[in-house]
């Protein structure tokens, strides 16, 4: 037992011992890991980056512009229908087809019409029969009535007599009017079955191009609930872009207005026209107001066609060889002046200016600054200390 006491107690000496050599070395270690970490901050911190954003006045060219999107349809067209009912025969041209006015472009089977014409000339020749006969018997009555007159006048005839044959003559003459009126009514009515007769011929309304035929030959086509298109011509000579614009950039669009636009197959070519009309009366699509503005241009070469989609740019004004300012430069108070902050060798100053054209990214400054000025357009947050491994610091050597 007692040696067993002696060797623990020489092991916990061994021990100490131990620990107390190693107690430099740990103090050594941690002073170069200072050392060390101290070094490499003062290597590896970047310089402070500058504290604001800046621009240089200078002078250039700007425009202002509102863009939209926009659907072609032609300037003049005219659906083609019938007044008519009955069973389309022909149909002459196929979409495509260049027609002049007076051409003939469609045919409705006429029998019914025709029937309806020969009915009435018929009438109206046996109202004319009627009418001689009545003229014939009107010229007897009146002999008659100037016999009778004289005879009673002569204290030959009786009054009776006299009184009847002049009641006869007005009969007569009352009869011949009722007949004319009807020959009226009758001309009418074949005035009438004439012209369906001629409606049965459908001709060209106008010059220009068949873009679509909605009939087919051998339809029967009812005009009695509505009237029937069978086809639609129109001049594709000048187009119309109809632009859906929103009711914030309206205000700044009036009829003479630039306009210029592409379209989805041609995006490098432009088209330019004016205004022609605002609508007063606006869609509204998801709860947005838009307002049509319809631009006419030429199309000489028949490029643009019907229901094509197009970009369209009203050119609100433009200016060259002016000083201009990046847009976020300019500070608006709320008595609606302007100004912009200036960095001079003293510092940063604020200073009134009054602006001109502006877009989202330029604006021209007409007075208060001139090409060459500095403006302050922003402030820049201090960036993070770059350093290797990510940014961090290196550790210190684990000891022991």
């Amino acid at each position: 037992m007692l040696q067993k006491a002696e060797t623990g107690w020489t092991g916990e000496r061994t021990t100490r011992r131990r620990r107390r050599r190693r107690w430099p070395w740990l103090l050594a270690a941690l002073l170069l890991a200072g050392a060390g970490y101290a070094a490499y901050t003062r290597v590896e911190t970047p310089e402070a980056a500058p504290a604001f954003q800046t621009a240089v006045v200078a002078l250039g060219d700007i425009e202002t512009s509102v863009n939209a999107i926009a659907k072609m349809q032609p300037k003049t067209y005219v659906d083609v229908g019938t007044q008519v009912s009955g069973q389309l025969r022909t149909i002459h041209p196929d979409v495509g087809d260049i027609v002049r006015k007076g051409d003939l472009l469609a045919e409705i089977d006429p029998t019914v019409y025709q029937t309806r014409v020969a009915g009435d000339r018929a009438s109206l020749d046996n109202l004319r029969a009627q009418l001689a006969q009545a003229q014939a018997q009107l010229t007897l009555d009146r002999l008659r009535n100037e016999r009778a007159q004289q005879l009673l006048k002569n204290q030959s005839g009786s009054k009776d007599a006299a009184d009847a044959a002049m009641a006869t003559e007005r009969i007569s003459e009352a009869k011949i009017d009722a007949l004319k009126a009807q020959i009226a009514q009758m001309q009418a009515t074949l005035d009438g079955d004439l012209a369906n007769l001629g409606y049965t011929k459908i001709y060209a309304p106008m010059d220009g191009t068949v873009v679509s035929i909605t009939a087919r030959e051998g339809g029967t086509l009812n005009a009695n609930q509505s009237a029937p298109i069978v086809l639609r011509i129109a001049d594709l000579q000048t187009m119309t872009v109809t632009a859906q614009v929103a009711e914030g950039d309206i205000p700044r669009i009036s009829v003479g207005t630039p306009a210029s636009f592409s379209t989805l197959g041609l995006p490098d070519r432009r088209w330019r026209g004016t205004v022609r009309q605002i609508e007063p009366t606006p869609t509204i699509v998801n709860d947005v107001v838009l307002y049509n503005v319809l631009i006419d241009v030429p199309n000489e070469d028949l490029m643009l066609m019907t229901d094509m989609t197009a970009q369209v740019f009203f050119r609100l004004g433009e200016a060259k060889g002016v000083p201009l300012v990046p847009t976020p430069a300019i500070r608006t108070a709320r008595d609606g002046s302007q100004s912009v902050r200036v960095l001079t060798p003293e510092g940063p100053q604020e200073r009134a200016v009054k602006t001109g054209l502006s877009n989202r990214s330029q604006t021209e400054i007409t007075e208060g600054l001139q090409p060459g000025e500095t403006v302050i357009t922003g402030t820049n947050a201090p960036p993070a200390a770059a350093r290797p491994g990510g940014g961090r610091p290196p550790m210190p050597p684990r000891l022991g």
